[in-house]
């Protein structure tokens, strides 16, 4: 059956009208992955897809064939993605939950070969970090303080909470006063210029929308922008 699109296509239908969908899918995949701009094999895959997914019990499993189906004929849904963080949700974020965040945007390729310490100081709720950047990877420790670190940041966290919502960036916190830095400011450039503001429209299957990296945006340090949840 291999040899060529058409030949995939062709046993493709004869296994999609025979409903061995696990079969047909196994053969269009590779063919969509090897010509992303094939629409008919990847029509076809969402015929596939489609009837796969009807049979799943459960809803999640269901939902990844669906969404793959739909992306195949439709691409990438586009227009403004439902937002679940509202103010009192980023308030209620524990700071370091915001820091394994900030782990979790770090760009490894431009970390790389840089290492620093720093201690992050709450003095409004009296919590304290040290915040260590080795190996391309960025970790935290709460309730510490290293000896001898590059860099102590104070910073109350109420300030903090204008930053992660995107009302201030860490540099006007810093300019009004409300942020500290003592020592060597250069850790605090560096980890500003590693976080990636990524997307969460990526594609399922190649040749349909791709999504590119967001880039580094000016307040690296935000969360997700806020949603409503006061009704309004």
């Amino acid at each position: 059956m291999m040899g060529g699109a058409a030949k995939i296509i062709a046993k493709g239908r004869e296994l999609h009208a025979a409903g061995q969908y696990r079969h047909a899918q196994e053969i269009l995949n590779k063919l969509v992955y090897a010509e992303p701009g094939n629409q008919e094999a990847k029509d076809l895959l969402a015929d596939v897809w489609e009837q796969i997914g009807y049979q799943q019990e459960s809803p999640s499993v269901r939902n990844s064939f669906l969404a793959g189906a739909y992306e195949l004929r439709s691409g990438v849904p586009t227009g403004a993605s439902p937002k679940a963080s509202g103010p009192d949700m980023i308030r209620g974020m524990s700071t370091d939950l915001w820091l394994d965040f900030l782990g979790v945007r770090l760009d490894a390729e431009k970390a790389a070969g840089v290492n620093f310490v720093i201690n992050f100081v709450t003095p409004d709720n009296g919590e304290q970090y040290v915040v260590e950047l080795s190996n391309s990877a960025l970790t935290n420790i709460k309730g510490v303080q290293a000896a001898r670190p590059d860099l102590t940041i104070t910073m109350d966290r109420a300030d903090l909470e204008t930053v992660m919502m995107g009302k201030a960036t860490f540099d006007q916190q810093i300019d009004a006063g409300k942020a500290t830095l003592a020592g060597d400011r250069k850790p605090y450039e560096q980890l500003k210029g590693m976080l990636s503001q990524f997307s969460l429209a990526w594609e399922i299957l190649p040749g349909t929308i791709p999504v590119k990296d967001g880039g580094t945006a000016p307040n690296a340090f935000q969360q997700v922008p806020p949603a409503r949840t006061d009704g309004g």
